[in-house]
């Protein structure tokens, strides 16, 4: 769940970084709003990839074989 909102976070702070939109706003920075965002949304990837739960990152499939039936 963190790594799509960690990928939002990066992209929006590419675009406001590389100028792709500008947003007038007298009390914000673009390129330093830009360069927090993307810090963030890397963060976010790299937490989720160390907290993830065990059970999400390796999953063991058996295969049983049913008795014939007759």
């Amino acid at each position: 769940m963190y790594i799509g909102f960690g990928i939002v976070l990066l992209v929006v702070g590419l675009v406001l970084v590389m100028d792709v939109l500008t947003i007038d706003l007298n009390f914000v920075n673009d390129d330093a709003l830009g360069t927090i965002l993307i810090v963030a949304g890397l963060l976010a990837i790299v937490v989720s990839f160390l907290y993830a739960p065990p059970w999400r990152r390796e999953r063991v499939v058996t295969h049983q074989e049913e008795a014939p039936r007759y």
